[in-house]
């Protein structure tokens, strides 16, 4: 059945996992260093150019001008695996640490518009900026017929666009040395950059004849900062929109701009050539254009119909994923309903399979118990002939003198072994009597209840739990089984060593060894309201018990059985039948065990660190810590006694007491004037005070008293200890 599900289940699998592509999809992560019309347009082109390529997926980031932001955009973009990075980095120095980082754990990296300080990159895509600079100092040149006031606004410090461009244009305006360099100020690519900083100079800004912007939008704010009629102004970027360049230039608001080209898709194609190992360049210059009034309306008119062509391919694009999309939900519910047929197929057969088989284990069965039975019977037949050997001898020994006259011992020895001679003879020929239609286990039951109902009226006669004070050292035994036979021949063999305990069933097992906390527990597994194997947990389980030790005396003599017994918790496994030394010297050792770990209870730290590093000591110390930590917070109370300590750990007094004694080897009272003396001891070595203050304060009546019971303990008094120190 198991294996039919496997194979299901794999097929089904196998079926869905064929609807998947198998080709590598690539992850490519855009940081730009800023938010605004260009890169708008950039971005615009990389996701047009991402139709052609159905296993990409681009990540942007923008970093709004901010070189922490971005450092932080592209260490996240490199933790979530990309495959390729494309950056614009904000300033030159700043952001390289971050592109090095990327590009030294194996990730490809373009580097476009601007450059960093370091050679760690892929490959580099641009305009040529420089000349950008220089071509817009020659037409202003040209404008001013050689002569004139010229104003620069620079953008962002520290990015290599301002710094390109800055330095073309200063070179063109070298060669016409009657047009006056008045002032290059400090912008950041914005329009309210230029407006500052045109206002904040404090030098003479009257009479400008041209304001070069180095881009649009900072021309722009110049303008309306010096809002003069005869200045001119011109920028770069030279963008289609709205209140791109080029619009501005067609209206006259501009005198000119430069195009800076996004050429997104372009970018985008050299990233796949990198991923897909197929050539490309390492520095490519991008192509660009000066604008002005001639040909404003001509590029405005070639940029209106590629927004139109782009939006139509837009529109296609959508509407192909659409197709695509159905087109896959329509091919995963048809292999899904052949996956359920399959399905309800493969259940089918292995629905008349599984009823096939099971006709053929009722026949089996029904083979199996005839066979029994006839085992059963020929087995009874060659038992009655030992059994009447024994039993007659049994009957006739009983009138001898040598039996009436023996000690009880003996007697009750022997009626043991009388009564459950009749019991086997009566089961045999229970077996033989096969007139009666039963089954060998029916039979077997059968037997077993009128055995158990015999016995259970004869233990009405008996005291069903022997309660015995232990005195001295002699360690008490608790037996639980429910053959008061077997409790008897166990008391025979145990009484001359042993204080005894005795429970009928693990339920009244329980009970006794709560009350009685007795030093070991002798228990059968198969027993009436609650077993051996969950009398066991309990024992180990309960916090007055957890400590005794619990050997198992069972017939159940498999392995399996044996391992039930262990994972219980049972100190010990014993089969039956068994040799009583056997019982007797894995008694005494697990007692001896028990003794030898009393040992590692001393107040001495080392030996208490020992003992903590037993796994089978773990619940004990845990009973030994919290004794320990009521008795210090309780210590100063002179009045503090054995059943206050027991009623802050909800137990009895018999409870403590045993439990401690069990663990110790002492008696509460024993370790509550050891610990009162530990701590007068410490207190004597590191504190000033007196040796009565020492002696109200652990919980003695009279210092007198103390140095007694101080003396007997470290055999030196109280002063002796402190003048040592």
């Amino acid at each position: 059945m198991q294996k039919n599900i496997t194979l299901i289940a794999i097929i089904f699998i196998t079926i869905l996992t064929s609807c998947t592509n198998d080709s590598k999809r690539y992850k490519i992560g855009i940081s730009q260093c800023s938010e605004d019309i260009w890169r708008e347009k950039q971005n615009a082109e990389l996701r047009m150019g991402a139709y052609f390529h159905d296993n990409v997926e681009l990540r942007f980031a923008a970093a709004y001008d901010s070189d922490e932001r971005q450092i932080q955009q592209i260490d996240s973009l490199v933790a979530t695996d990309i495959d390729l990075l494309i950056v614009a980095p904000n300033q030159v120095a700043t952001i390289t640490p971050a592109i090095d980082r990327a590009f030294d754990k194996g990730i490809p990296v373009i580097v476009f518009e601007r450059k960093t300080s370091s050679q760690k990159y892929t490959a580099f895509m641009s305009a040529d900026n420089y000349e950008m600079g220089r071509v817009m100092g020659e037409y202003i040149a040209t404008r001013l017929h050689g002569k004139g006031r010229v104003l620069e606004v620079m953008g962002l410090k520290g990015s290599s666009p301002a710094i390109e461009r800055h330095n073309g244009f200063a070179d063109a305006l070298k060669n016409h040395p009657s047009i006056e360099f008045v002032a290059t100020l400090q912008g950041d690519w914005t329009e309210e950059s230029a407006v500052k900083a045109i206002n904040d100079y404090q030098g003479n800004l009257s009479q400008i004849d041209f304001v070069f912007g180095q881009n649009d939008r900072m021309a722009m704010g110049a303008k309306k900062a010096l809002a003069s009629a005869s200045t001119k102004y011109c920028g770069i970027d030279g963008l289609p929109g709205e209140d791109g360049g080029i619009r501005l230039v067609r209206d006259s608001i501009l005198d000119a701009t430069y195009i800076y080209p996004t050429h997104g898709d372009q970018l985008l194609e050299m990233a796949m050539n990198i991923l897909e190992g197929k050539p490309y360049e390492k520095e490519v210059r991008l192509m660009s254009a000066l604008v002005t009034k001639e040909n404003a309306n001509v590029l405005l008119m070639q940029n209106e119909e590629i927004v139109k062509q782009s939006e139509y391919l837009d529109q296609l694009h959508s509407r192909a994923d659409s197709y695509l999309q159905r087109l896959d939900i329509q091919r995963v519910v048809m292999l899904m309903a052949m996956a359920l047929v399959a399905l309800l197929l493969l259940v089918a057969v292995m629905l008349y399979r599984y009823h096939l088989q099971k006709l053929r284990l009722h026949e089996e069965r029904t083979k199996m118990e005839r066979e029994q039975l006839d085992f059963y019977t020929q087995a009874a037949h060659e038992l009655r002939t030992p059994l009447t050997l024994i039993e007659e001898p049994l009957n006739q020994l009983a009138e001898t003198n040598a039996i009436q006259q023996s000690d009880d011992k003996a007697a009750e020895l022997f009626a043991i072994v009388r009564r459950n001679t009749a019991n086997l003879s009566k089961l045999v020929n229970k077996i033989l009597d096969v007139q009666t239609g039963m089954s060998p286990q029916d039979l077997i039951s059968n037997q077993t209840d009128e055995m158990v109902t015999s016995q259970g009226k004869e233990e009405q006669d008996k005291n069903t739990s022997t309660q015995a004070t232990s005195e001295g050292d002699v360690p008490t035994l608790l037996i639980v089984d429910d053959n008061a036979d077997i409790r008897t021949l166990l008391k025979t063999i145990l009484q001359p060593h042993y204080q005894l305990l005795e429970a009928a069933d693990g339920q009244e097992g329980l009970l006794v060894a709560h009350e009685q906390v007795p030093d070991l527990i002798v228990s059968d597994v198969m027993m009436p309201v609650m077993n051996g194997l969950e009398f066991c947990q309990q024992i180990k389980t309960d916090f007055v018990t957890s400590h005794i030790p619990v050997i198992l005396l069972t017939a159940r003599a498999l392995n399996k059985h044996q391992i039930e017994g262990y994972e219980s918790g049972a100190d010990a496994y014993i089969t039956k039948p068994f040799q009583a030394d056997l019982l007797l010297a894995r008694i005494n050792n697990l007692l001896k065990s028990r003794l030898q770990l009393r040992h590692l209870w001393s107040n001495n730290k080392q030996k208490e660190e020992k003992a903590q590093e037993s796994k089978e000591e773990v619940k004990e110390n845990a009973f030994i810590l919290r004794f320990k930590t009521v008795v210090e917070e309780k210590m100063a109370d002179s009045d503090l006694s054995v059943e206050d300590i027991g009623a802050e750990m909800n137990l009895s007094r018999v409870q403590l007491y045993r439990k401690v004694k069990a663990l110790t080897g002492c008696s509460p009272v024993d370790l509550l004037r050891k610990a009162r003396l530990s701590e007068a001891h410490r207190l004597l070595m590191e504190s000033d005070l007196s040796v009565s203050e020492i002696a109200y304060k652990v919980g003695f009546t009279s210092p007198s008293y103390f140095t007694k019971c101080f003396k007997e303990e470290y055999r030196k008094v109280p002063g002796e200890v402190r003048s040592s120190s």
